[in-house]
Formats: structure tokens, sequence, C-alpha cells
């Protein structure tokens, strides 16, 4: 579906509903008279608009069809409308009854019409398997490329399309009083409607068919055996949540044993980013459990939500909280953490913050492991002399509870870019977070002048041209990026299809992944021009790729600041909270080593000559004291101490496994009943 400018979208949402009841006021009209001329030039009007409705605003169209006044009853009264006319027009009652057949065909095609609804529900529900695969062998499922989308999930455009032949006959026969030309379009449209009802309906041949419900959940299980998972990431979240997700993709991939991902909502199977590790998506809390009996050992929850619980009552998996990101929000101090088995944390400073928050979280159960993704960035090596500054100002969200310290894009971050841009030796990268303005319409709209305000100082600059060579090598770089993570389909492709065409990957296609994407950053990176400011969003380049170019952050009380630490280099926090600067330090312990900008963005100029005056920077112990509280000591790779938790909460479940094995099934069981019976619940139940 093509883009139009907003503008005309919103001309269109007004426009297009009043022309369509103007076009079939006049069509009544133009029937009832009869005034051929009239009837045929609103049922054209109205045709037109259809086309417009359906091809350039189809959110307005569901609108439409929410008033009862859907596609098909549109079509239907336009065409019994045209027919009305048409009866009215003829002189005596054997010339009406010539028109018989007409009415009888039209009756034909709609009845077939519906019938391919009917037949297009019973398709896509045996194309609706309970368990959805990514990285995963899917011969034994007798999966089929979906059928066209016309057929399969466009009803209206299917019988705006299928009907068009009749209702372009029936208005050519109208003007010259010839029924061979309504004879020929009814026919056609009689024809396009049995072919794409027997396309349908052989596709609901058991020789056809995809594996039934129960044949999938078998082989899954039969799947699961076979590969013997060990350790599992799980996930359920929103569409703008997937990040949380992608984040741990790497780290998941590179433990020891055997990994899986767990996802709940089956939008989030293609949501997730280019991985080799198996991906199964499982809806049903009744399919989940079947996890119960498999070789999982660990699960990994890098976010909270409400299905996490139902996932949480297996009790063969040992569960750990890895969260998706550590700060001094209270978000990172959520008393559901004391559902886990054991809460992974960073650093020191995460255990004390649980400490202190008093939210049911037992020291015990709090594991130091480090930021594994962190492992990849570079660490500080100083700036090239006559270089200009490269500031990274990356604010967080403003969050669920409202609170105007969460994001100081509202208050301060247009002050804070307009002095940087102020200065004629900063490179500005802007990288705001994802799901800006997803809660507060005031964030959406200062992240959208911002991104303006940097582009048009960006388009001032006297920037030195992009070397044509550096171009060519991004463009090079992003079509080999693009075949090594191809994720387009055909606009036809439905989940099963996909699962089809995202089998077992190839050997070593992760590494060629990391391979075309390491090219490709480097490229993008060349490729800008030396000093220009830059909006960077999207999914790539990722954050932690921006570290590595800035010299340095300013950003909020985020995770954003704890990862930043990694680095080594300078960082500022906006404070828009209204709390003293003493009593905001004091709140928040990783502000303990930034630069504190009210703001007005008072205190940016400060903050660029400490920078550009590395021995007039005060912080720099500061942060390396704060880099191993918050982070872990810097001497071994996170990724290893990950590794060593994962192994050991294996192991406790490999215990407690061992227990209840030891323990005779007639000594379970009445113990069993009677706490059922206490609780009031049945086999199975609650």
């Amino acid at each position: 579906m093509r883009s139009v400018p907003p503008s005309l979208a919103r001309v269109g949402k007004l426009v297009l509903p009043a022309v369509l009841a103007v076009s079939f006021a006049a069509q009544v009209v133009g029937a009832l008279l009869p005034h051929v001329p009239l009837l045929v030039g609103a049922t054209a009007v109205g045709i037109a608009a259809e086309a417009v409705l359906h091809r350039w605003q189809r959110p307005l169209a569901s609108a439409i069809a929410r008033t009862r006044a859907d596609v098909t009853f549109r079509v239907v009264l336009r065409d019994l409308l045209l027919v009305a006319g048409l009866l009215s027009h003829q002189q005596g009652q054997d010339q009406r009854t010539a028109y018989l057949p007409l009415v009888l065909g039209l009756l034909t095609f709609y009845a077939l019409h519906f019938a391919c609804h009917a037949a297009a529900i019973l398709v896509r529900r045996s194309r609706t398997l309970p368990v959805l695969t990514r990285n995963v062998d899917t011969a034994g499922l007798r999966l089929r490329p979906a059928p066209p989308v016309l057929l399969a999930r466009r009803a209206g455009t299917r019988l705006l399309l299928f009907g068009f032949p009749a209702t372009a006959g029936l208005m050519a026969t109208a003007l010259t009083d010839e029924p061979l030309a309504a004879v020929v379009g009814v026919g056609l449209a009689i024809a396009a409607g049995t072919a794409g009802l027997v396309e349908l309906l052989t596709r609901l041949l058991p020789a056809r068919r995809p594996a039934r419900p129960e044949e999938a959940l078998a082989w899954f299980e039969e799947w699961l055996a076979e590969y013997r998972p060990t350790v599992a990431l799980y996930f359920s979240g929103g569409t703008a949540s997937a990040y949380q997700a992608n984040m741990w993709l790497e780290t998941l991939g590179r433990l020891g044993g055997r990994p899986l991902i767990v996802l709940r909502e089956r939008f989030m199977v293609q949501k997730i980013g280019a991985t080799d590790v198996p991906v199964v998506c499982l809806p049903k809390v009744a399919d989940l459990m079947r996890l119960e009996h498999s070789t999982l050992q660990v699960m990994l929850h890098p976010a909270n939500s409400g299905k996490t619980s139902q996932v949480l009552r297996i009790p063969t998996i040992k569960h750990a909280f890895v969260n998706h990101g550590e700060s001094d929000k209270l978000s990172s101090v959520n008393p559901y953490s004391k559902a886990y088995d054991e809460v992974w944390v960073a650093g020191p400073a995460a255990r004390e913050r649980y400490a202190l928050a008093k939210v049911g979280v037992e020291d015990k159960d709090v594991v130091e492991v480090g930021r594994p993704q962190l492992d990849a960035i570079r660490p500080h090596t100083g700036r090239p002399a006559g270089d200009p500054v490269t500031v990274l100002y990356a604010p967080t969200w403003e969050g669920w509870d409202g609170n105007p310290g969460n994001t100081s894009v509202v208050e301060a971050g247009e002050n804070i870019v307009r002095a940087l841009l102020a200065d004629p030796g900063v490179r500005l990268l802007y990288k705001p977070h994802p799901m800006t303005g997803s809660v507060d319409p005031r964030a959406g709209a200062a992240n959208a002048r911002i991104q303006e305000m940097v582009r048009t100082a960006a388009a001032r600059q006297d920037a030195a041209p992009v070397d044509p060579a550096a171009r060519a090598e991004l463009e090079s770089a992003a079509a080999d990026l693009e075949r090594a993570t191809r994720t387009g389909f055909r606009r036809a492709a439905d989940d099963m299809e996909r699962m089809l065409l995202q089998g077992a990957p190839a050997p070593g296609r992760a590494a060629e992944v990391a391979a075309a994407y390491a090219r490709w950053e480097e490229a993008y990176w060349a490729s800008l021009p030396a000093g220009a400011h830059q909006v960077v969003t999207g999914s790539r380049p990722v954050l932690y790729g921006c570290f590595d170019r800035a010299d340095l952050l300013i950003s909020d009380v985020s995770s954003v600041v704890s990862d930043y630490l990694a680095s080594g280099k300078p960082y500022a926090v906006a404070n828009t909270s209204g709390l003293p600067e003493e009593v905001f330090r004091e709140t928040f312990p990783t502000v303990g080593a930034a630069t504190v900008l009210a703001p007005d963005g008072s205190g940016v100029g400060e903050l660029l000559a400490s920078v550009r005056c590395p021995e007039a920077d005060p912080m720099g112990p500061a942060r390396a004291r704060l880099r191993t509280r918050l982070l872990g000591p810097a001497g071994e790779p996170s990724l290893a101490r990950f590794d060593a938790a994962v192994r050991a909460l294996a192991e406790r479940a490999a215990q407690r496994a061992r227990i209840v094995g030891a323990i005779p099934a007639q000594a379970v069981a009445p113990a069993q009943e009677a706490a059922e019976q206490r609780l009031g619940t049945g086999p199975g139940e609650g």
C-alpha cells in the first residue's frame, strides 16, 4: 500500500465518506426518475471512491465498516440500484422479464462471494498452527505457501475486483439498452468467483492440508526431544518492545549448551532480530506447559509481562530475571522480581538497590553477572587532536508513571540541543528512545522538533562532500547485510509461509551476519560527512556503536548511562526532576560521576570544555569507581561470568529433578490431592 502525504490523508478522511454518501443518493434519484446519465455517473463516482478508499485509506475503510456499511453492503446496494434503474427505464413487462436472468446471475455471484469468504476462513484456520518456529527444520509439518492475499485475506477488495465486470456491464447496458454487455459482465464475475472458490477449496483437500494442531504439537515435542534445549530466553510484549529481547540475542547465541527463544505473541516471531538460535512461539498456555517435559533447565527473562506468570508455573525450570537494562528508576526494582528463582544484575549497585527497595527479593537470590553486551565496547583511548567533539544525546522515553524526571526531551531537550548546535566545534548525534511519544504526546512532539533542529543544522553545515567510494561501499555493505539477514516476504505470505521459509539456518550464517553488520557499520559512519550532525533512528546502527563514536554522552537517569560507563568516557545527565542537584545526585547513584545539566541547558559550555581539556576533567577517577560499582570488575569478561551463572542455575534445576525423581509416585499423589482440596481446584485447574 503506497503512502500519501498526511494532509491528503486528513482530507481523504473527510471527503471520501461524503463522496460515497452523495453517490448513493444520486444513484437512488437516478434509478427512481429514471435518469440514466445520473445513475451511471453516480455509480462511476462511487466505484472511483471505493478504489481510492481501498488503495490508500484502508484504516478509513475499516472505520466505515464498523457502521455496518461495509464494502459488501455498498457493492450489493450499488448493483441493485443499477438493476432497479434498468427495470424502471424499460417499458413493458416483457422487457423487464428479460432482465430476470441478470438478477439471478448477480445473486449467483454474491453466493460465490460468500462461499469464497467461508472457504477463506477455513483455509486460514487450517494454516494457523499452535506453534510457530524460526530456525527450525519444519519438513514434517507439510507446510505450503499461502494462497493469494486477494483470496485469503482481502474479502472486500476481492468483491470489488471480481464484481467490477458485472457492475461495468450493467452500466454499459443502461447506456446502450443492449443486455449483452450485462450478460458478459455478470458471466465474467461468476467465472472469477468460481475460480477463486475452487482454488480455496482445493487447499482444504487432505493431500494439500498442513499438519493438524495435534500433529503439530506432537511434532514439536519430538523436536524438543531431539534438540534437547538447556537454556531459553522467554519474551512477551508489544510491538515496540522487541528491542528488550534483541539486546540479548548475541549473548544467548554465545552461551554454552543448546539455547532456545520462547515467545508468546505470533507477531513477535518476525520482530526478533537476526539469530541462528531456534525460535518457538507458543501462544496458548496449555501448549506452553509442554516445556515442562523437555530438557530445559534455565529460562532467562529480560522483561516482566502479564504472561510471565504463566511460564513461572513450570517447576522443572529455574527462572532468572536478567532485565533489559539497569538504572536508578523504580522499574529496576520491580516487586515482580521476587517471583523468579534468581535476579541477575550487573554489579554491586543493583544488589544494594534491591536491598534498599525492600520489594521481597532476598540478597541470596541476587547474582552479579556483569553486562555481557558491553564486552565489545571500545575502551576510551582519547580524542584525536583537531577533531570536533562528538556528543551523543540519547534521552530515554517518558515512561508509564508521568514523572517529569523520566525524560529530558520535553523540558530540556530543545535547550540542550540548541546549546550544542551553537558550538561550531561540536558534532551532535541524536538518538531518541524508540518508544518516545508512545505515552505522552508532548514527548513525541518535542522529539520531532529536535530532529528537525538537528537536520536543519546539518543542512547548513559547510561539511566536506562525501567520498563517492564511501557511498558505494555503504550501498555494497547494505546489500550484503540484506542478503545475510533477508526477511522480506511476498505480500501474501502468512505465518505458515514465513515458518516454511525460515527453516534451519545454513551453517556459519551467524558469523556471516556478524561480519556483514560490522562491515555495514564501518561503511555507515565513513559515508557521513566529516563532522556533520546526525539523527540516528531505527534498529541500526545500534546504541553501542554510537558509544564508540562519541566523546561524550548526554542522557537521562536510565540504563544508557550505566552502559556508557563501560567506555570510561565523560557523560552528563539532565535534571528535569525538580530536585536540587545535591539531592538529585544522592537519589540517583548513577549520576555520581556525571555533569548535571539544568533544564535550560546551562552547563553545556563547561561540559564541552572539560572534554576538550582532559586534564581539567575532574570526574575521571569517579567514573572508574562507579563503573566497577555498576557493572562489576573490569578484568573478567562478563560473558564468562554470565555463562557460569547459567551453569550454576542449571545445576540447581538438575539437583531438584534428582530429588523429585527419588520420591515414589505413590507418596506424591496423596499430598497433591490434599493440596487441591484445600485450594478448591481439581487437577489441571488454577
